[in-house]
């Protein structure tokens, strides 16, 4: 088998039929070809996302022309292979038209032995605006919809392409054109490597593996198929020679059978460790290998658990036979401008959503099948997926074309993703059967809705199983189990809590709740200063201008998130704080709801937060923002999803404590209440030591503080609470018995101290009074620190290190330049403390 990437330089991106263009590197796109070349300016920069539909509009062909050796076409099969295409497209080579694409989530492979020729060759692909393929879309008059879902251009479900490139109420609206992953010359001759089907047997300390290659065939040939696994020795069989030249062989004709002994299972982060076995299968005769491939497996099985109970009906993710408690959140592609996504990105963004102790990711509906190294990253981290299809939030028409489309779609995706350890379930679509059943689509078409069960409840499924049998599938989020049966139950399926946010609730309604598997909830928060910098000017830095309302797209978000600061906080004094204080709610509002469904564990078995990350700088409900940077949710996030931890709850003058041990271990626990002044002074404690099974959550004894709020002004105290694991981790929680624009806070003396050794910075930040939620940030450059977000009193500092090679784009080569880099933010330092009366 030879392989080459078109891709690269050398590309040619011009309106169709123009004489002139623009050189341009693969994968590219449109506006991005455009903005390299100072056509159009930076589309994420103010209103600039308005200039884009314009130019969208049009036609556009993108040309390359390359040169192929002698070696491949002396081949049998030469194919040109296209690993993301966006969207519908005419393809010529060398002046023959070799195909049409129209979705963006299939790999076409075009055979084009006769048409390649050795030497210099033209690729061009004519794409047609999507804009004017939707418009001139005609449904079939028992199913025409206006329908659009918030933020949505109307008619997006009609094209296969990203839904979310339309605008969402966090995405812009930016429809592109392009090429956003590989395109490949293939060639081989006789046999190939086709399909890899792997499946586990577990038994008590032993795994049988089974690898079964499809086999692609141009000539009567029998060949050697050998598979070597790590610390295994070689299996070699002979594969049957075909009765004619040209073939496919039949799942199990050649499979492979190898038993692996003491075998190293794979688990979700926080429950083990995630080894990966190299799986390698080559194709030979003599000397001569004609195809050879690599795959990194986990041994692990994922199974998920609904069973009748006295709450309702289960829904619980099993890896290896023990019940995970899913943490984490929901995840859409990582940039409005797909050429751009990378594996580092990719990579890096996994990574910290391990560091902050997540063991599963959610990827949502209306955006794409995310690339291989997605997968490979959540492999090596230990993040379990829930795989959205692409379907999100809107009204589908089936009929021939589009169901061969999408069935083609289901495969290409499903054969790809499906030997991922991470892999924990497929979901045929995002809240299309509750907006069926909550009237949201009140009004459409009957035939839509009957579409709606033949196309999620019949074709899907079992286009899935086609490929892959063994990983649960889910008709819909949320669901109760499908065909419409109350898909928002709390009692049994998953559920999407939105009654805070979009219902403008306080966030102590999320203790009102408790759900069996929480998979969408969230609050939104704006990026700190570093990052609005990057979208406005001087000028539009005010969360009501017209540019900061233009990256706000849920509507009205600006004021829910103005309306939440104002029932909790006092009005900060300038914009840089108002933009700390809203990442302050947002944490405060997840936090709430998490450790409550935690403290509800067994009941309830996961949590997953709208959303991860962002794909372009605005705001929105991320924990990490477009550019990579943790807001104050995701550094909480890393103590609220930490295997063992702690929380509190206030209720009037009673303060509950709890713990939570998701691990498999017995964690003795030493808990420490104290009553404080504000500044600091312990007025009274009371002291209790647990044993805290594994795998349980536990209700501390509650202690009522009313008598001493005789002596102490309810206002002028907090609560701290101390947990000391046996496991040598330990938690510091703070609460108050008021809002915190209700506390007598007093002016706070802060004092930075950094020290340093050979590879790290450590940073102290003390205090002489209570100051809640000290942050600090870099003024230029980026870091991720150990810890942020914490709570400070005399006495009790917080202490952030983050290793001299993590930190970014920053001059930063002593602790004093540390120190003079340094922004910090506090509640004190949000508003003005000579406004305070107490």
């Amino acid at each position: 088998m030879l392989r080459e990437s078109l891709c690269g330089d050398g590309w040619t991106i011009k309106e169709k039929g123009a004489a002139g263009g623009y050189p341009a590197s693969a994968p590219c796109s449109v506006l991005s070809v455009l903005m390299e070349q100072k056509r159009i300016d930076d589309l994420y920069y103010r209103e600039n996302e308005k200039q884009a539909y314009a130019c969208l509009e049009k036609d556009y062909e993108f040309i390359k022309n390359f040169s192929v050796s002698g070696e491949h076409m002396q081949q049998d099969c030469v194919d040109l292979v296209f690993y993301g295409i966006d969207t519908v497209a005419e393809i010529y080579l060398n002046g023959s038209k070799i195909g049409v694409t129209k979705n963006m989530h299939r790999t076409y492979r075009f055979a084009v032995k006769d048409t390649m020729k050795v030497g210099a060759n033209e690729l061009r692909i004519v794409f047609e605006s999507p804009l004017r393929y939707i418009r001139e879309f005609r449904s079939d008059e028992n199913k025409s919809t206006d329908y659009a879902p918030t933020g949505c251009t109307p008619g997006a479900q009609y094209i296969r392409k990203s839904e979310c490139m339309f605008g969402w109420d966090w995405a812009p609206k930016l429809p592109d054109i392009g090429i956003f992953r590989d395109i490949v010359v293939e060639s081989f001759s006789k046999v190939r490597l086709g399909d890899v089907y792997f499946s586990e047997d577990h038994y008590e300390d032993s795994v049988i593996l089974h690898i079964d290659p499809i086999l692609e065939y141009t000539d009567s040939i029998p060949v050697e198929l050998v598979v070597s696994v790590t610390g295994e020795e070689d299996k070699v069989i002979m594969t049957r020679m075909p009765e004619s030249g040209t073939e496919v062989s039949e799942r199990g004709e050649n499979e492979v059978v190898m038993e692996i002994h003491s075998p190293q299972l794979w688990w979700p982060a926080g429950y083990g460790d995630q080894p990966l076995y190299t799986v390698k299968i080559t194709l030979k005769k003599a000397d001569k290998i004609y195809d050879e491939r690599e795959y990194h497996i986990g041994l692990r099985t994922v199974e998920l658990i609904r069973e009748k109970d006295d709450y309702g009906e289960s829904f619980c993710f099993a890896v290896n036979g023990r019940k995970i408690f899913a943490k984490g959140a929901d995840y859409v592609p990582e940039d409005a401008i797909y050429s751009r996504m990378s594996d580092r990105r990719t990579e890096r963004l996994i990574r910290d959503a391990a560091a902050a102790n997540f063991n599963f990711i959610r990827v949502w509906g209306g955006g794409i099948y995310p690339s291989d190294a997605f997968y490979d990253a959540c492999d090596k981290y230990g993040i379990l997926v829930w795989q959205d299809l692409m379907f999100a939030c809107n009204l589908y028409e089936l009929n021939r074309k589009f169901e061969h489309s999408i069935l083609s779609e289901i495969h290409d995706n499903v054969s790809r993703v499906r030997h991922h350890a991470c892999l924990a379930l497929w979901c045929g679509n995002n809240e299309i059967e509750s907006g069926w059943c909550n009237g949201t689509y009140e009004g459409q078409a009957p035939a839509l809705k009957a579409d709606y069960i033949k196309l999620f409840e019949y074709l899907l499924p079992r286009a899935v199983a086609m490929d892959d049998e063994y990983t649960p599938y889910w008709l819909s989020s949320p669901s109760s189990g499908g065909s419409f049966d109350d898909p928002d139950d709390e009692t049994r399926g998953d559920s999407h809590f939105w009654d805070v946010w979009h219902g403008n609730k306080g966030i102590d309604e999320y203790r009102n709740h408790v759900f069996r598997f929480l998979s969408e909830f969230g609050f939104q928060s704006f990026p700190l200063i570093k990052t609005v910098k990057s979208f406005t000017g001087e000028v539009d830095r005010n969360i009501f201008s017209p540019v900061m309302e233009g990256h706000q797209k849920n509507p009205s978000g600006n004021g829910k998130i103005l309306t939440a600061i104002s029932e909790n906080f006092r009005y900060p004094r300038d914009f840089v704080q108002f933009l700390y204080i809203s990442q302050i709610m947002q944490g405060l509002a997840v936090k709430t709801c998490v450790e409550h469904m935690r403290q509800n564990r067994d009941r309830c078995m996961g949590t997953l937060y709208w959303q991860l990350n962002d794909t372009y700088p605005s705001v929105s409900w991320s924990s990490v923002d477009y550019y990579g940077r943790w807001k104050a949710l995701h550094y909480m996030a890393r103590r609220f999803y930490a295997p063992v931890a702690g929380s509190v709850e206030v209720n009037g003058t009673v303060v509950q404590p709890y713990v939570v041990n998701d691990t498999l271990d017995m964690i003795s626990v030493k808990v420490r209440v104290s009553l404080r002044s504000m500044d600091g002074k312990e007025i009274t404690h009371y002291l209790e030591d647990v044993k805290l099974k594994p795998e349980t959550a536990l209700k501390l004894k509650p202690r009522d503080f009313e008598r001493q709020m005789e002596d102490n002004f309810i206002r002028d105290v907090f609560v701290s609470v101390d947990f000391d694991f046996s496991n040598g981790t330990s938690q510091k929680e703070t609460a108050v018995f008021v809002p915190y624009k209700s506390l007598g806070l007093k002016e706070a003396n802060i004092e930075l101290a950094v020290d340093e050794t050979e590879d790290v910075y450590e940073v102290t930040v003390s205090s002489d009074v209570f100051t809640p939620f000290v942050m600090i940030d870099l003024m230029e450059g980026d870091a991720v620190f150990s810890d942020n977000v914490v709570s400070i009193y005399k006495d009790c500092p917080a202490v952030f290190r983050v290793k001299k090679d993590d930190i970014k784009n920053a001059d930063i080569r002593s602790a004093n330049d540390l120190l003079d880099a340094l922004d910090i933010y506090t509640l004190q330092g949000s508003f003005d403390m000579g406004d305070a009366v107490y």
